[in-house]
This record gives C-alpha cells, structure tokens and sequence, in this order.
C-alpha cells in the first residue's frame, strides 16, 4: 500500500492532467454562477461587486485552500480521503462522532444530485446570450428544462459502460476550461486593472456591515468553495501533492475571472444585470458558442465526478455498516472504479425532480450552498478529533483554528438556511438519506447486543466426538460458518447451537472464519489459528473499508495456501473430492436473524427495528453480500426477541 501511495505522489505532467480532470470539476464550473448570483439584480455599485469578489477570494483563501488545501488534506488513510476515510481514522475518540459522519455523508450525497442539475443548467442558460437564441432558450423554460434534463439522464445511462474512455479526456478538457478562465479573466483586468483593488478584505468588510442586507449575500458568496469537500474525498485518485500543485493553477485561474466578471460588470454602462450572465457577456462575440461547448463539457465532467464519488461513498458506508447491503459491480478493470445501479437510479431521478423542483440554476444556489455548508461544518468536527488526538496538535492551537472555522461555516449556513425558506422541499432527499444510515447503524447496534459469544474450547470434545460419529449422516466435508467474533477462541452461540441442535452438522473441518474491517482502504490479509488440528480452525480476513468482499474466493485460496505450506493435510486426508469432481466439499452456513412477532416494542425501537428489517429484504442478501456461490451455502434463519410479550391475557373458557 505505501508503495501505491508513492505512486500517487510522483509528479509527471499525466497525474497533473489526471488531477485537474477528477478533482476540480466542482468547484472550477463555480463562476459560471457565483458572481452573477451575488450581484442578481440589484443596483450594481462598487460595494457590491467589489465586496462580492473580496468575499470570494478570502474564502478561497481561508475555506479552501488553508482548511482542505493545507489541513484536511493531512487527514490521509493510507493515501484516502472523504467524510468515511476521516472517521475511520477518529471513531476509536468519541461514539458521538456517528452523527456527524451521517450527517456529512447525507449531504455529501445530496450534492451528487443538486452538481449535475445546477452545473448543467448553468452552462445551457449561457445559450440565451447567443444573438437569436435570447427568445428560445430562456431560463426555466420548457425546451430549457429538457436539454437539461436529456444531458442529465444521458450522463446516468452511460454508468453502466464505466468512465475509462471517455476519463482520459477529461484532464486535457479541464486544463482547457480553466486556461479559458484565465485569458479571458485577465483580457478584462487588462482593460480595467484598477478592479484588482478589490481583493481588499476592506471591501468585504463594507458588504457585510454597511451593505443593506450584505450579510445574507454569503449564501451565493460561499458557492465558489462548493466543491472543497470533493476535493477531499477524490484525494485517494490522484495524491496529495499533485492536488497542492494543480491548485495554485486553479486558484489563480478561479480569482482571475471572477476579477474579469466584476471589471466587465463595472463598465457595462447599466445600472442592474437584467438577468444577464457576466461570465458568458464578457466572452468575445466569435467565442460565445465554443464557450458554451466547453462549459457543458466541464460541467459534465464535474457531474460525473460527483457520480463516482457518491458510489465510492455507498461502497464505504456499506463496508462500515452504515448502508444496507446493495449489488456493486466493476464496469472496468480500473482499481476504485465502481458502479451502484440503485445508487445511480436513485441520484438520476433525484436530479430530474431537482430540474423539475428549481427550474433554473439560480433557484439551486440555496439548496446547493445549504447542503455543502453542513458537510463542511461536520467535516470540521472530525477534523478537531483528528488534530487533538491522532496528530496531538496544542488544545489551544486546535481551538483557534477550529473556532475560525466555525465561526464562517455557522455564517454561511445560517445565511443559507434563510435563502431556503421558500423552496424546502429537496430536505426530503436528505432527511431519506439520513435516516436510513441512522437506522442501519443503530438498528445493527441493537441487534448486535444479543449476540452472545461463547469460547470454542468448551464444545472441542463434542465437535470431536461429532466429527467422528459415523451413524449421523456427514453434513459436509468442511462446514464453514461466518462469524462476528474478534477472538480467536470465540464464535456466536447461535453457531454453537446450529452444529448440535435438531440435525447435528457432522463434519471432517469446521473453520469459523470472521471478516475484520481494518481501518485502511485496501487492506487484505488474514491469520490463521488451529484450535484442534486439523479439525477445529478460525481464519480473520481483514479486509480495507473499500474493498468488496468475496468471502469463498479468499476463503479457498487460503485452504490452498495451507495445503501448499503443510500446514493442513488436505492431501493426507480425504477433502470431499471425488474423481467425478475434483473440487473440494465446502459447505457455507448463514445464520440470518427475522424480526420475531414474540416481541412488543416500544415505539421508537419497533420503529428502528421495523425499518432496518425492511431495509435488509430490500437490500443484499448475506451470501451475496460476502460473495459466496449459492450452490455451497445454506441459509438458516432465528428470530430476533428484542422486547418478548410479557403478559399474555389468554383465559381457558371449559
């Protein structure tokens, strides 16, 4: 792993493109409408732009490029990132830290459905400035609202194929878009250089205090560092320093054409905008439409960038228990390159009702800003365990840096919150997202307090005794069983009581073998102990949080690897196989638990309870979850008794 880690942070011109092709898709497609959504249509004067851009470039400074950039990006798993990434490096320090990963994870995942809508919609209402389009394609109208709509759903039906192809492509494109940024930012700056005073925080300071209503202009202000947390979490695909370099390019490319947007805005001759995009007014003429090709392009880029990662963020939450179990494939032979089909159907048609819901980008902003500004504040809470207890950073120090942090964070949002007022209903994606990881992880909690575990040792002589007991028909030649159990002497009772109850389970090898979710990605070895030689073995696999599990692949490459070293006589004693089939008999048993109806719940745990197992038959089933072939498992199923009917009014009438 740290070799692969390496890799990603050796600088070559090809990682440098790779980086601006995945990271920046989000935040870099901001100026299409940051600046426009600041000056709306308001009277346009020196305050307000010139305080607009100054906001703009301190929270680059401070949100980005000293919070993510400088800090965050430390918070490394083994090369990883994300919201899942930093938790799993911090939730050994505190329980409540639960909360915030949920939260942060939701509203990440509410992201993946307000980009593409939003980024899309914005680069298609740059149509309107094309001379004889002003009239057809007008912002949240109907032919508007479906090429928006057909770009969208086309970019979710191509998932399935994976990103390889068209992937190579998007470096050079992104290094095209933010080189357009630049040339033409700087063509207005040229013109106009006494506009490059406003990066004064003096005329941030003048918006937020003397600017009537100047504070609840942050909501829009803090849509240009939207997509900060992306960038985090894409940190596993291209390292951290080809991140650090590429960003300097960015930031420069980013502050130079929103200085070129308010040069172009101060010198218009009008007294308001008119609902006029400076980003596409300031192109030349002869450029307008190739303008509008790239930024659909970059906007589509930055749509599947936010596709990919809220796949890799179910993939994670799964692997932590804080999604139920759903089909994931590999649509290519790219590592970390995955495809959820219900994750994708769930985002296409959240995205549609978003296009349907807002109708125009600039209806967006408040939901896009809200959703972002929460992930960010829960981003900042894992980072304070993470400073104080993994790095051991001075209390003080993490109380300065963190309190800043806070104290903006708390400011956006609260300027979000009330842009919202009027269009609430998206909270419902997120509320759902919420509580089914809410319901999962404590509902599995719950189920997990009555999982007794007992010590191997004590049944040793009876699982002798039964493997050697010729009048009870043999079960299986290996009889393997899943366990939860850390220790190397324990397993479930449940498993204790499913050899030996009714038909006892006679078999040559019992293995017990427990998948161990280690806190790095990618990990995968496992341990070995023989409890009874040859007889009686535990194997832990330990398994990264990304990795899917294929539990009998590793399963039978393990037995080989023993047979191989002679440490498991295999080739002594017979293994099941016969000269009609040269596979070993392996027999695979899952014990799956149903909600028993001896139980009387009180509301809150009925309701918790109810729903996990609702969301369990939706989900994947436990032997395809851990990737094993139905032809060697069988499934047996207990009832779960959580609150059991203590008084049963039943009276005998004769």
């Amino acid at each position: 792993m740290k070799s692969g880690t390496k890799s990603l942070n050796r600088i070559t011109m090809a990682s440098l493109l790779v980086a601006l092709g995945i990271i920046y898709g989000d935040i870099g497609t901001s100026p299409l409408y940051v600046l426009k959504a600041i000056v709306g249509e308001r009277k346009i004067d020196e305050t307000l732009v010139y305080g607009g851009v100054s906001l703009i470039f301190w929270t680059l400074v401070f949100q980005t490029t000293i919070k993510y950039i400088i800090l965050t990006l430390r918070a490394d798993n083994q090369g990883e990132g994300g919201v899942f990434s930093l938790y799993a490096l911090v939730r050994r320090y505190g329980k409540f830290l639960v909360i915030p990963t949920i939260l942060g994870a939701t509203t990440l995942l509410a992201d993946g459905i307000i980009t593409p809508p939003i980024s899309v919609a914005s680069a298609i209402e740059g149509l309107n400035s094309v001379k004889g389009l002003e009239n057809i394609i007008v912002p949240g109208n109907h032919l508007t609202i479906g090429i928006v709509v057909a770009i969208i759903s086309a970019l979710f039906f191509f998932q399935r194929f994976g990103t390889q192809n068209i992937g190579k492509a998007f470096g050079p494109v992104m290094a095209v878009w933010f080189s357009m940024l630049l040339i033409v930012g700087g063509a207005e700056i040229i013109h106009y250089p006494d506009v490059l005073k406003a990066v004064s925080p003096y005329y941030g300071y003048q918006l937020l205090v003397h600017y009537p209503q100047g504070f609840w202009l942050l909501g829009a202000v803090f849509l240009c560092t939207t997509g900060a947390e992306a960038l985090y979490s894409d940190l596993g695909h291209c390292g951290i320093k080809n991140i650090r370099i590429t960003w300097i390019f960015v930031k420069i490319s980013l502050v130079i054409n929103y200085i070129g947007q308010a040069a172009w805005i101060m010198h218009m001759k009008e007294p308001v905008l008119n609902g006029r995009n400076p980003f596409f007014e300031m192109m030349p003429h002869g450029f307008l439409l190739p303008s509008i090709i790239i930024a659909t392009a970059a906007t589509i880029i930055a749509s599947q960038a936010l596709i990919s990662g809220s796949y890799t963020l179910i993939s994670e939450a799964m692997n932590l228990n804080f999604w139920p179990r759903v089909t994931v494939r590999q649509p290519s032979d790219i590592k970390g390159q995955i495809y959820i089909p219900s994750v994708n159907i769930i985002l296409w048609v959240g995205c549609i009702l978003m296009t349907l819901y807002f109708e125009t980008s600039s209806h967006m902003e408040a939901a896009y800003g809200f959703s972002i500004t929460i992930a960010m504040m829960m981003t900042t809470i894992l980072l304070n365990s993470y400073l104080l207890f993994r790095l051991k950073w001075n209390r003080w120090a993490v109380v300065g840096i963190i309190g800043l942090f806070a104290i903006i964070e708390l400011s956006f949002f609260v300027a979000n919150v009330a842009k919202i007022k009027e269009r609430w209903m998206f909270l419902f994606f997120e509320l759902f997202i919420f509580m089914t990881m809410y319901v999962w992880y404590y509902a599995r909690k719950i189920n997990n307090r009555f999982v007794k575990f007992v010590d191997i040792g004590k049944y040793t002589p009876q699982l002798i005794e039964l493997s050697k007991d010729d009048a009870i028909p043999k079960f299986s030649t290996h009889l393997i069983y899943l366990t939860k159990a850390n220790s190397n002497t324990q397993v479930e009772d449940k498993i204790i009581r499913s050899i030996f109850s009714k038909k006892p389970k006679r078999a040559d090898v019992y293995w017990f073998v427990h998948i161990d979710r280690a806190e790095e990605p990618y990990t995968m070895s496992y341990n070995v102990t023989e409890l009874v030689d040859d007889k009686i073995i535990k194997v832990t696999i330990h398994l990264g949080f990304r990795i899917q599990p294929k539990t009998e692949l590793y399963f039978k490459k393990i037995v080989l690897d023993l047979v191989a070293n002679k440490e498991l006589n295999l080739h002594i004693h017979p293994d099941g196989s016969t000269r009609y089939n040269a596979e070993p008999d392996f027999k695979f048993v899952v014990i799956e638990k149903f909600l028993s109806v001896e139980n009387e719940f009180a509301l809150g745990d009925g309701i918790l309870l109810k729903t996990y197992f609702m969301l369990k038959d939706l989900g994947l089933s436990d032997e395809k979850a851990f990737g094993l072939d139905k032809s060697d498992v069988v499934v047996e199923h207990i009832p779960l008794i959580y609150q059991p009917v203590q008084n049963i009014d039943l009276k005998r009438n004769n």
